[in-house]
């Protein structure tokens, strides 16, 4: 049997061919993502471990930021002198270190990364875990001199003695590059510069005497923990926070860890639509291969092959398919990571190739993909096969049953399909979030097993109608490939299902991301009222001398500032929510049209006030004219009245939770130090938009990461950061729709052998090879059309129970594209056409006499 088993998997080696792609795609995105984080988190735990020193003196961190509030957490540079006196300290530095700088050069072009990576300022203060050292030039002396590290420079052309303009939090301020430092380790992607001590405190936390963390190096034979818990006790366990190497390094990394889970959970993402896709496609070759082999197993069985040992020969097969697939995908992963490396070179992040991190984690697993996809696709055809007495299989009956019965579909798919209706009935009429967003996940899921399980079902009516004009418009051409679509619901079925879910997938984000489009237009036209909106690119807030800047530009009459703070609010129902509050001008009326359910802006921005959204108060209990503790970054604490309730369609809509929102002299008297984030203009009297929009253009010229917004502007940033999600969407799609090509290719292929003799008694009575072309085609494209109806009308489904839960984070407009779902059945049958070229070639190309005698 074995002999039997490598002989007929060597035969059909390229019947699997297109099985074994599929394999082949899903073990690469499983290994590639696997090396590419390995790899990085080696990097950076290496990059961390080497430059974290010993202890590290931070700030107290209270509140966690989900917008930038432009508040720098500082504590006193004196501090280090304290350190230094504890025993077991052989040296302490008062570090400075600031993210989110600007750097200009002459030409007022950016000099920082562009690709999303910070610009950070540090306070130059070498030592032996320094990550980069000084190779030309000389040290930073005064106000007027810094540093640059080479990799920025030679980016972007700058030498020393080149003028720079940095826009630090503070204010912005011109330095000359005095010498070029060079990283000793991996360079994440940031551009540093260097100032000397006083100039890094006063030019980029705005006092001196100030740092941002205490570095603290411990004596030979004094342990991390042990140094630790000394500095602790000597400043005070409870007022500052105090990592060792080990715990910073860990903080660290875990920092990074959201850049690398992204790209970690995109690339699984593709896996799993690899997997899936290649799942259907499995499973028809198997249940084809097994078809036109009856008289090959029946001749086994005849010979004392019982039903266990024609079972084992199949599984045997798809286990060489699924070794062969999961070879060839870790050879292709570690491609695929070694692209994902230099991709991140082309961003600044320098990995060096060489280190890729090659764990027993990842051939385990990509074995473990491979062998447990191709066993579970074949398990049934397996288990079919098996079933069919020898008499049965010698007679040359089709294993594959194209006439039996669909009852147990029936019925399964039936069963699957009523509890996944109603778990998107309960998400759809679910009021938390939390519970519609676990019932809609568990809908999608159930509602996708039951349509593939029931696909075969709707084969014969659902085809009757999409080819009922294929007679009329292409004759008994028309009418044969109508019927070869009909012939095997089943095959037909799964070969859809391919494609299906790929568009289902589409059809259900298309359907979510145009609704949370149009539910932001709608609450912009409706919120925003002012002419202009002035802020920075990434949302960072800016310094305060562009507030004054604009405030002085001609032909500007309102300026309404907006800031962002984290809190934490104690709430009647004794919950404790950390959220994002915003603080604004008392003129914000005049500049945005805010709904009220009770209460108005004036009592909103009253000192010692706040609002807060209609539903958030409802849920938890709070009334108007009630008094909450809030929590302010830096340890103040308040109770602030609620004056007022919000009606609005988006309050939580940018992440943010409750909708709270105070006048800007509560925010400043109890979180100092905030920077404003946006600047809400109106036009002075006798001046036109466009006069204006230019003068301030004019204004923000030397701020290049600030931007000025009018409605139209806004809108489109909006849908630029929702297509970002879209974009991704779409690329699962591509790779659902090239395994689904490889799906349509196969099941086409092995039907032309399977049909071999039909073919060859058509052409024998006269059927043109170009009609015999078109006849495959055309059952190509009505079997992808198919996939794609059933995929389009899942995926509606799932956007429309999407949207639900999107309205309960305020986003309330439900917007169908039908531009795409067209452009979809449009292209699906060009997908079709295109799958069906090679099939159709081939058997327009077989000898005729051939044909009629093969068995």
């Amino acid at each position: 049997m074995l002999k039997a088993t490598l002989r007929s998997f060597l035969a059909h080696k390229g019947r699997l061919l297109l099985s074994a792609l599929a394999v082949l795609l899903s073990v690469a995105f499983v290994t590639g993502s696997l090396i590419f984080s390995d790899t990085v988190s080696h990097t950076f735990d290496r990059l961390f471990a080497s430059t974290a020193a010993d202890v590290t003196v931070s700030p107290k961190k209270d509140l966690d930021e989900a917008l930038p509030s432009g508040r720098t957490a500082t504590l006193p540079a004196a501090l280090a002198e304290r350190v230094r006196q504890v025993d077991g300290v052989v040296a302490a530095r008062a570090d400075v270190k600031v993210n989110g700088l600007t750097v200009v050069n002459e030409e007022n072009e950016p000099v920082g990364p562009t690709t999303g990576a910070p610009t950070l300022g540090y306070a130059w203060n070498p030592h032996e875990r320094s990550p980069v050292r000084l190779t030309s030039g000389h040290a930073p002396r005064g106000p007027a001199q810094a540093l640059l590290d080479s990799e920025t420079a030679g980016r972007k052309n700058v030498h020393i003695g080149d003028a720079l303009t940095v826009i630090a939090p503070p204010g912005s301020f011109r330095v000359r590059v005095v010498g070029i430092v060079t990283f000793t380790t991996t360079n994440p992607g940031s551009a540093l510069l260097y100032f000397d001590t006083p100039t890094a405190q006063t030019k980029l936390l705005g006092r001196a005497g100030t740092a941002t963390s205490i570095s603290v190096d411990a004596a030979q034979g004094v342990g991390d923990e042990r140094l630790e818990q000394r500095v602790a006790g000597a400043l005070g366990a409870h007022t500052y926070d105090f990592r060792t190497a080990g715990e910073q390094a860990e903080s660290d990394v875990e920092q990074l860890g959201g850049f690398l889970d992204v790209i970690k959970y995109v690339m699984l993402g593709f896996a799993g639509i690899a997997v899936l896709v290649g799942v259907f496609l499995i499973v028809n070759t198997f249940s084809m291969l097994i078809a036109q082999r009856t008289r090959e197993l029946g001749l086994l069985r005849a010979l004392g092959a019982d039903r266990r040992q024609v079972r084992a020969s199949v599984l045997t097969e798809a286990l060489l398919l699924g070794l062969v697939g999961s070879t060839l995908g870790l050879a292709t992963g570690i491609g695929l990571a070694a692209g994902l490396i230099g991709l991140m070179g082309l961003f600044g992040m320098n990995i060096d190739a060489d280190e890729m991190q090659i764990g027993w984690v990842t051939p385990v697993a990509a074995y473990v993909v491979g062998l447990g996809v191709t066993f579970v696709a074949a398990y049934l055809p397996a288990r079919r096969a098996a079933g069919v007495s020898p008499m049965a299989a010698l007679s040359d009956a089709e294993v594959a049953g194209v006439g039996r019965p669909l009852r147990v579909r029936a019925v399964a798919g039936a069963l699957v399909g009523a509890a996944g209706a109603a778990a998107l009935a309960g998400c759809a009429v679910s009021r938390q979030t939390s519970s519609a967003a676990s019932l809609l996940g568990l809908g999608v899921v159930l509602t996708l097993i039951a349509t593939v399980i029931a696909g075969p079902l709707l084969v014969r009516p659902v085809i009757r109608v999409l080819g009922a004009a294929f007679p009329a418009l292409f004759g008994p051409i028309g009418r044969m490939s109508q019927r070869n679509a009909l012939r095997n619901p089943r095959r037909t079925g799964a070969t859809a299902a391919a494609l299906m879910v790929g568009i289902a997938l589409v059809g259900g984000m298309s359907v979510a991301s145009e609704s949370m489009t149009a539910s932001f237009d709608r609450q912009i036209d409706t919120t925003l009222g002012a002419d202009f909106v002035v802020q920075n690119t990434n949302f960072q807030p800016f310094p305060q001398e562009v507030t004054d800047k604009v405030r002085r530009t001609d032909g500007v009459g309102l300026v309404v500032r907006g800031r962002f703070t984290p809190v934490a609010v104690r709430l009647p129902d004794g919950d404790r929510v950390e959220t994002t509050a915003a603080g604004y001008d008392p003129r914000l009326d005049e500049v945005a049209d805010i709904t009220y359910a009770q209460g108005h802006s004036a009592a909103a921005l009253a000192r010692g006030h706040l609002a807060m959204d209609r539903d958030f108060a409802r849920d938890h209990g709070v009334r108007v004219g009630g008094v909450l503790p809030v929590e302010f970054p830096g340890g103040r604490s308040a109770g602030l009245t609620v004056g007022a309730l919000t009606d609005q369609d988006a309050a939580e809509g940018f992440g943010t939770q409750g909708g709270l929102f105070f006048g800007l002299g509560t925010l400043e008297r109890y979180a100092p130090g905030g920077r404003d984030s946006a600047l809400y203009v109106n036009a002075a009297a006798g001046t036109s938009d466009d006069d204006l929009r230019a003068h301030l253009e004019q204004t923000l010229d030397p701020y290049p990461q600030v931007q000025v917004r009018d409605l139209a502007d806004y809108k489109q940033l909006v849908h630029d950061q929702i297509a970002v999600l879209l974009y991704l969407v779409y690329a699962l799609l591509g790779l659902a729709i090239i395994i689904a090509v490889l799906g349509v290719v196969n099941t086409l292929a092995l039907s032309v052998v399977e049909r071999t003799r039909e073919i060859g008694l058509l052409r024998a009575i006269g059927l043109a090879r170009r009609q015999l072309r078109r006849m495959i085609r055309l059952e190509s494209v009505v079997i992808a059309v198919f996939g794609a109806v059933l995929g389009l009308a899942l995926g509606l489904v799932w956007g429309v129970c999407m949207h639900q839960v999107l309205a309960l984070q305020g986003m309330t407009a439900l917007a169908i594209p039908w531009v795409t779902i067209v452009l979809v059945v449009a292209g699906s049958a060009v997908v079709g056409v295109v799958a069906a070229l090679l099939p159709a070639l081939r058997a327009s190309r077989m000898n005729v006499l051939a044909a009629i005698a093969h068995e």
